[in-house]
């Protein structure tokens, strides 16, 4: 496993990478965007197009695609880190406009869209699992063979993509509408109508911070949002007759109805992808790259995956590696305007499909254009902070270690965690 460590799989398959310079000094430009992840890129995009003369300058600190934009999971997914109706039919349309500018702009990022199922393996997740879509335990196994299934719910409203390639092939699909972008010219401070780098000082009629879980290295944003890290491991290409076993013949997307996060996917390359939360919160929102290995989290993915494909047996793992993603304190996301900056973000790891949203919505917001997106609730929306550490550390960390618990739980007893319940009361989302 330890030979694994710190090799990510999308960056060794993400193709040719592009060297950006730095911001050469001061700057004036329309609009100024912090953060060359998906969310920047699609608000300069969109705006792009709505904007043609429009000047548009992306800084990022690191590199195109360098935090969860390029280190995801892969699931551009109707998902939502909270409940609302006219939410839901924004993304499940979002999954295919992303899969639409995919096409458009030839950006080859492996884009299939084959849905999402979710394993039911126990009666306590097959019960948690009522109400959605259902798929007995022979349709489940006709889509995914996991072993122990008592059913599993299905979403069409999926696609399982290459994160990186889709990060780098926006960034190139915006600079040949003129936009600029800046690598290696960390923000230091933001401001409504100005972003202050370590290169330089770019003016602006609006400004947009898109920079999700590292928002709270920015002063004044240290609990805006929890970066919570979460990590991945990826098989070698695995033989036809064990893909025959499992199936995923439509690249669907995976996970389990169970509390502590997993997800999973085939690629395009037929290896597998599996991921999951479980390494812990880190004392003042701090962000390492040591954080990113965590041989404990890496065999318990490892474990986790051979449990539901035993066929996989002794199968190594080729890759590990992982990153933060950004948690609002009621597991909200929001876009909107704050003290006259734009933003978005606090996607709870399902930023993929909402980044894109986001972007739409930020255009409408930036260009004064009328749009149905402007009704949807998240537009506005308020998070309050984070508890002040060492409050934010114990919290987060409980309630990991409680999903965990929860989990372990149910298998023991049979019942829904009590576990669980005591976390929905103390982190309602």
């Amino acid at each position: 496993m330890e030979a694994a460590v710190s090799r990510s799989y999308w960056q060794a398959t993400g193709g040719p990478v592009t060297d950006r310079p730095s911001l050469p000094g001061d700057l004036e430009v329309d609009v100024a965007v912090v953060g060359a992840g998906y969310t920047g890129l699609w608000t300069a995009y969109y705006l792009s197009l709505a904007a043609p003369s429009m000047r548009i300058a992306v800084v990022e600190a690191e590199h195109v695609g360098f935090g969860a934009s390029g280190r995801n999971g892969g699931w551009c997914s109707a998902l939502l880190p909270m409940s609302a109706p006219s939410m839901q039919t924004a993304m499940e349309a979002t999954v295919d406009e992303v899969g639409r500018v995919v096409q458009l702009e030839g950006i080859d990022c492996d884009f299939a869209k084959g849905g999402t199922i979710v394993f039911a393996r126990t009666p306590v997740q097959a019960q948690r699992a009522a109400g959605d879509q259902w798929l007995d335990a022979e349709q489940a196994r006709a889509r995914c063979n996991a072993a122990g299934l008592l059913g599993a719910t299905y979403t069409p409203h999926c696609a399982a993509i290459h994160p990186l390639r889709l990060v780098r092939g926006l960034a190139a699909a915006v600079e040949r509408r003129g936009v600029t972008i800046y690598e290696h010219t960390p923000a230091v401070r933001i401001h409504a109508d100005r972003v202050l780098t370590a290169h330089g000082t770019i003016r602006a009629n609006s400004v947009v911070r898109a920079t999700e879980a590292y928002t709270s290295r920015l002063p004044g944003h240290r609990r805006t949002v929890a970066p919570v890290y979460s990590l991945m491991v990826a098989t070698p290409v695995l033989p036809a007759s064990i893909w025959d076993a499992i199936g995923l013949r439509e690249r669907e997307t995976f996970s389990e109805h169970r509390h502590l996060i997993v997800y999973g996917q085939r690629t395009a390359d037929d290896r597998l992808v599996f991921g999951g939360r479980g390494a812990p919160y880190h004392f003042g929102s701090a962000i390492r790259s040591s954080f990113d290995r965590d041989g404990r989290v890496f065999a318990m993915l490892r474990e986790t995956l051979g449990e539901l494909f035993p066929i996989l047996g002794d199968v190594p793992i080729e890759y590990a590696w992982g990153g933060p993603l950004g948690i609002a304190r009621d597991w909200h996301a929001s876009v909107g305007v704050t003290r006259g900056v734009y933003h978005a973000g606090g996607y709870v790891g399902d930023g993929v499909g909402l980044s894109n949203l986001a972007g739409r919505t930020l255009t409408a917001l930036i260009t004064g254009a009328t749009s149905p997106l402007l009704d949807l609730p998240w537009v506005g929306h308020r998070s309050r902070r984070w508890e002040p550490e060492p409050l934010r550390w114990l919290g987060v960390n409980a309630g990991l270690r409680l999903m965990s618990a929860a989990d372990a739980e149910e298998a023991r007893t049979g019942r829904p965690s009590r576990r669980a319940a005591l976390f929905a009361r103390l982190a309602p989302h």
